[in-house]
């Protein structure tokens, strides 16, 4: 599905990626782990177009996307593309549900076809009876959970997470971490997963160690 050829990145003087070559394949869980500073969010940050290699490849069905322009890119993450990050980022003044809706009404989907969808991914994720609250009513892991929903009201082909459940306790991150394998299981969803926490890394199908700017070591369960 993903495939990524020799790319490099640099931020002024310092080389954060310094050749790095992958491959992501449909239904697969991969975990991304390393020291700070290794690079692995900006990895995840290219691979999920939200900024560019300077140098190198970034193929999505053997098509490269690095050669879009800034408004077809867009509509690419958009409809190809859920992301989950440490911090929810849901929008304080919206409920659940329609946070959740968000990026169904901004590809321009029917409302009503949204909504339904949202309300049936929430009621999925166990979160029927918060439709309408808002975020600051919700615990920390319904948060997140809201925002797994929000991530896949598109029906995304790949979601990348960036430390998913860094911001919860050990109950919430199981139960989170839980969920992706069953989001695998029923609708084949593909993950790629910047984490500290070695249970979740545990967990995936494959575990890629970065450091300094490398992939140095793969390892598959």
């Amino acid at each position: 599905m993903l495939q990524v050829i020799d790319i490099h990145k640099k931020y002024g003087a310092l080389e954060v990626l310094k050749g790095i070559n992958l491959t992501i394949r449909a239904g697969e869980v991969v975990s991304i782990v390393g020291a700070s500073g290794a690079g692995k969010s900006t990895l995840l940050h290219i691979l999920g177009t939200l900024d560019r290699a300077d140098t190198g490849q970034v193929l999505f069905d053997e098509s490269n996307i690095a050669k879009l322009n800034s408004t077809d890119l867009a509509r690419f993450r958009n409809k190809h593309i859920g992301f989950i990050f440490q911090f929810h980022n849901l929008l304080p003044e919206f409920t659940a549900l329609e946070n959740a809706c968000l990026p169904g009404f901004l590809a321009g989907r029917p409302e009503k076809e949204v909504k339904e969808q949202a309300a049936e991914l929430l009621s999925m994720l166990n979160l029927s009876h918060r439709f309408h609250h808002k975020p600051s009513e919700l615990s920390g892991g319904e948060q997140q959970r809201t925002a797994v929903a929000r991530a896949l009201i598109n029906s995304p082909r790949i979601i990348f997470a960036d430390e998913p459940s860094g911001n919860l306790d050990s109950q919430n991150a199981q139960e989170l971490h839980e969920i992706f394998f069953k989001l695998r299981a029923e609708f084949n969803q593909t993950f790629v997963i910047v984490t500290h926490n070695s249970e979740l890394a545990d967990m995936a199908d494959r575990t890629l160690t970065m450091k300094d700017g490398y992939i140095v070591q793969e390892e598959t369960v």
